[in-house]
């Protein structure tokens, strides 16, 4: 028999734990994306996933905010973040901190999400792009891998926030 569960039964961390426990070596660089429901949303599945921070660059959107906040859920409060004004220069800093820049992007010679290794230790900066133009190509010119979502219908892409969800979801699978 299956019983719902109450929130206070799920064990969860607290916001001051979250901040304080050892996190996945990953962090999600947000490359000009417009909606403020996706940002929200990746917000809330960096949080679920364990991932170190969140990178908001260009023209998207900062906490707090009334739609970050719909689908953040309150995310956006325990997940660290950071805004800067180029994703370039973001991507640039994080790589001089020995992580690995790997954008989601349809691109020749990437590499799909399940054939992906990456050292177990290895840091991770995860990058993402705007909804219509992707990745820029300015910042795919520094990334060390571009890995691409497997899709089997019509469409050319996934809504960058699910897209987000899969590959975090393959990166920190146990």
């Amino acid at each position: 028999m299956y019983r719902k569960l109450h929130t206070h039964q799920l064990n969860r961390l607290t916001i001051y734990q979250y901040q304080t426990t050892p996190l996945n070596p990953i962090c999600v660089v947000l490359d000009n994306i417009r909606s403020m429901n996706n940002i929200g949303s990746i917000f809330r599945s960096s949080d679920g996933f364990g991932v170190e921070h969140v990178h908001l660059c260009g023209i998207s959107a900062c906490p707090p905010h009334r739609d970050i906040h719909k689908t953040a859920l309150g995310a956006e409060l325990s997940m660290p973040w950071t805004y800067h004004k180029s994703c370039l220069e973001a991507c640039i800093e994080l790589k001089k901190q020995n992580y690995l820049l790997v954008a989601v992007e349809q691109v020749e010679n990437s590499v799909f999400l399940q054939d992906f290794k990456a050292h177990s230790e290895q840091k991770i900066a995860l990058i993402l792009g705007n909804e219509t133009d992707g990745v820029s190509q300015e910042v795919l010119d520094v990334c060390d891998h571009c890995i691409e979502v497997p899709q089997f219908g019509t469409k050319h892409s996934f809504n960058v926030s699910v897209c987000a969800g899969i590959v975090l979801w393959e990166l920190t699978k146990l």
